[in-house]
């Protein structure tokens, strides 16, 4: 093994490692990460500054940038308020019919928007809602939580490891729909199915203060309906954009800086553009460019042809089990660790094996499938499960490690099931 292969591989283990740790800001590490590959890179000579441009998806990272302005906007008119109010009425206070409702209601919303800010705005008034109505709010929280993550796999822009993933394959926004989406829908039945099994005794709970919960004007969330109705107008036009992308020639990072620039344009009169900037979140966009610029270098390096190489011969021999393995490891990876940073490595691996000939469709599919559904299978597993745990502490009934294992692992599993058979029984569709 050359000095280059153990000087980068050891500045990603580290740096990968130190993440995990969460002993730091993630953002540093992945910056001080960054910045050593970059200075062995012109040390040793294998990765100069226009590779490390070069390694930057930009794609990714206006995408990203281009939907956390619309949310910038849209999260504090009360507008997801609003809506779980609404839904909560229409459901009367049965528990179940509140599990089914507010959780389509987050899984809807988690197609187009991030899921976390959709969950941290919606949580909290689930919260009220259960408390109101003395029922335990613990199926409710499971089911947003693991809907949500569900939910965001169908769509181009619905979780980080899409973008990135759609960006690399050059999947559309119709090309997610027309693979990802009939999966995901029936993962999603799957999904509340296992959780009325598993919580069948606390959905038989007799919901007390329904009157209560009737008279609540949900109106009165509504901070800014004037911003309300242009953002929804420009969300609109932005979800036709992305369904007509590929016909117009536009990137879907194109695609979201026409909407935040839209989004940014009709509200100017009434809000100062700075402030809403100012709530982007630029951590998460110097994240996601660190982590491109050190899986940059190990490519550069060398490393990851390597390691393609040494999977190639059994990709050739049964592309099929590849995907199955692919699809399972990456989940079960990403039940412990965070998905971007895998994602971030998988991908150079993937592309590499389509240079090699490899028809690699199915790879990319089962990639979406893994690290999107095995998010579930912990309450670190994303984003969105620590804040839905975070936030039941401050119930009675908080969800612990044990509680999520109960239905988180269960219902990745079953998707996960669901995405396997997908994936063995349609094998021509998505290869």
């Amino acid at each position: 093994m050359s000095l280059i292969f153990i000087v980068s591989i050891s500045i990603f283990v580290i740096t990968f490692g130190l993440i995990l740790t969460e002993r730091f800001h993630r953002t540093i590490i992945g910056l001080a990460g960054a910045i050593l590959m970059v200075l062995a890179g012109n040390m040793f000579e294998f990765y100069d500054s226009k590779e490390v441009v070069e390694a930057i998806d930009f794609n990714t990272l206006g995408l990203l940038f281009g939907m956390m302005v619309i949310v910038a906007i849209l999260e504090k008119t009360g507008f997801f308020e609003y809506l779980a109010i609404l839904v909560a009425k229409k459901t009367k206070g049965k528990p179940w019919a509140l599990v089914v409702a507010l959780g389509t209601l987050t899984t809807l919303l988690s197609l187009i928007l991030d899921n976390v800010t959709t969950i941290i705005l919606i949580v909290p008034v689930t919260i009220i809602i259960t408390q109101l109505l003395k029922i335990n709010p613990t199926p409710i929280l499971m089911a947003e939580a693991l809907l949500s993550d569900t939910g965001g796999v169908a769509t181009l822009v619905g979780d980080p490891p899409n973008i990135m993933i759609g960006s690399a394959a050059n999947f559309s926004f119709n090309d997610f729909l027309i693979h990802s989406m009939p999966v995901v829908i029936v993962a999603w039945f799957a999904t509340l199915i296992t959780l009325k099994f598993i919580y069948k005794k606390e959905l038989k709970e007799v919901p007390q203060n329904i009157d209560q919960l009737m008279a609540m004007n949900e109106k009165e969330a509504i901070t800014d309906p004037v911003t309300v109705r242009k953002i929804l107008y420009v969300l609109s036009f932005v979800v036709l954009l992305f369904l007509l992308h590929s016909k117009l020639h536009l990137m879907p990072s194109m695609v979201a800086l026409i909407g935040a620039f839209l989004a940014l344009w009709v509200v100017s009169a009434k809000k100062d553009p700075q402030k809403i900037l100012e709530k982007v979140e630029l951590s998460v966009l110097l994240f996601f460019g660190s982590l491109f610029v050190i899986v940059g270098g190990l490519e550069n390096a060398g490393v990851l042809e390597h390691l393609a190489n040494l999977i190639t011969s059994g990709v050739e021999d049964n592309l099929l089990l590849t995907a199955i393995i692919v699809l399972w490891s990456s989940a079960i990876l990403s039940a412990i660790v965070d998905n971007i940073p895998l994602t971030v490595a998988m991908i150079p691996i993937i592309s590499y094996l389509e240079t090699q000939g490899v028809a690699v469709g199915i790879l990319w599919w089962a990639l979406v499938f893994g690290v999107g559904f095995g998010g579930n299978g912990s309450p670190i597993g994303s984003t969105a499960n620590v804040i839905v745990v975070s936030k039941s502490e401050q119930t009675d009934t908080p969800i612990t490690f044990k509680t999520w294992f109960k239905a988180g692992a269960s219902v990745m599993f079953v998707t996960l099931t669901v995405a396997t058979l997908a994936i063995v029984l349609f094998k021509e569709m998505f290869t």
